[in-house]
């Protein structure tokens, strides 16, 4: 039989800090948060989570990771960039604009996106209110992300400055979004106005 999955409160949630089956709510699970691209929520739980918990030594990642990103009006989601590895997304709240292969898409709640690997894309938020996304995609170490020029991508400030670069082995939530400020392992801002806060 499988076993359950045990977790650990990390700064911002719950984890799983133990291989095997869970539930856990979006209200509950850990988050991370940046103040240009928004909060996280990393359900399977990832090292840069578990940074403050050296004696969670059981911790093993899984290979298929789900996130919810919330991200607020007027930016990106993350640097425009392409993965090794297949990623899908779903709409869930808001709408965004959806920039891909240097094409533009608008978006809103249940449209599904999906990427082969080696895709370039992100999302900026061109909405009123926070975009929410529920975003897969696997998690290889081995995983590496290019980050291609695109003049789109730009006018909507969804580029890092080092454009035509690569890099694997991060943090789900952290890689390749590091040059705008800082990840914090904390709920993201106007928490109490997403949905599964009202029950919470």
């Amino acid at each position: 039989m499988v076993p359950e999955a045990r977790f650990a409160r990390v700064s911002s949630g719950l984890a799983p800090v133990s291989a095997g089956w869970f539930v856990v709510n979006t209200r509950n699970a850990a988050w991370v948060s940046h103040e240009h691209f928004g909060g996280v929520c990393i359900f399977e739980s990832d090292e840069f989570v578990l940074r403050d918990r050296p004696d969670l030594s059981e911790y093993v990642k899984p290979m298929a990771g789900f996130t919810i990103r919330v991200v607020p009006p007027g930016n990106p989601a993350a640097f425009y960039h392409a993965e090794s590895v297949e990623e899908d997304f779903l709409v869930l709240a808001g709408r965004c604009l959806l920039i891909v292969e240097d094409e533009q898409r608008q978006l809103e709640a249940w449209d599904f996106v999906h990427c082969p690997p080696c895709t370039a894309h992100t999302f900026v938020n061109n909405g009123e209110a926070a975009c929410v996304i529920l975003a897969t995609g696997n998690r290889r170490d081995d995983l590496s992300r290019e980050y291609p020029t695109s003049a789109l991508a730009r006018r909507h400030g969804a580029t890092s400055g080092s454009e035509e670069t690569s890099g694997g082995g991060e943090s789900s939530a952290s890689r390749g979004d590091r040059s705008r400020g800082q990840w914090r392992v904390e709920r993201p801002p106007h928490w109490e106005q997403l949905p599964w806060a009202q029950d919470g």
